[in-house]
């Protein structure tokens, strides 16, 4: 269902949620190296709506807080119209369901930021769904060269499916990764897109 407002959306789609939300307005919006929204951005203080601050969930009458704006976590949510995004209706949601953060989330960082041009090499550190989606993007712009870094070599095979070329298991050197790669390409990646998820 949506709620007074909502022009985007009519009863029945099918969307996915982010958490990384666009209201559509602001200039982060319309930036072509920004999704930081000034008003979705992420926000792990905020526990209610944007428009009142209150939640729409509770148990036992006691009212429990919205996280990252999308509460995936239950089986019924609420969300701004930002936070939701439409999907084709012949997607198959138990498939879709998975793509929604992290392959959107390498391949959009690949394709909208790095912007890897025909023929240049590029590196993605980390294989897991986010830096399989990078190297999705990498092999879409048309890389030369995609080498896949991760410190599990049981990600490579499957890595391979999107587009990466060439595997480096830091813990397979006994020097710098970064010396190994500058090693393999005469001094470097012309890109590199880093997915560890590691602060």
């Amino acid at each position: 269902s949506v709620g007074e407002g909502v022009t985007d959306l009519q009863p029945g789609d099918h969307v996915l949620p982010i958490f990384t939300g666009e209201c559509g307005e602001c200039p982060h919006c319309h930036s072509e190296e920004s999704n930081m929204c000034e008003l979705l951005r992420i926000n792990t203080e905020r526990g209610g709506m944007i428009l009142d601050g209150e939640s729409r969930f509770s148990i036992n009458g006691k009212p429990i807080h919205h996280f990252l704006g999308t509460s995936t976590f239950s089986e019924y949510t609420v969300v701004h119209s930002g936070q939701v995004v439409k999907i084709n209706p012949k997607a198959p949601l138990d498939k879709v369901c998975i793509v929604s953060c992290g392959l959107t989330t390498g391949l959009g960082a690949t394709l909208n930021v790095a912007k890897p041009k025909k023929g240049q090499s590029v590196a993605v550190f980390g294989l897991g769904a986010v830096g399989l989606g990078a190297a999705e993007g990498a092999r879409i712009a048309g890389a030369s060269r995609i080498i896949g870094v991760d410190l599990n070599s049981n990600r490579f095979e499957e890595a391979k499916k999107f587009g990466v070329t060439e595997f480096v298991n830091p813990k397979e050197h006994n020097k710098p990764v970064q010396k190994v790669i500058a090693e393999m390409t005469n001094g470097g990646v012309d890109r590199s897109v880093e997915c560890t998820g590691s602060v």
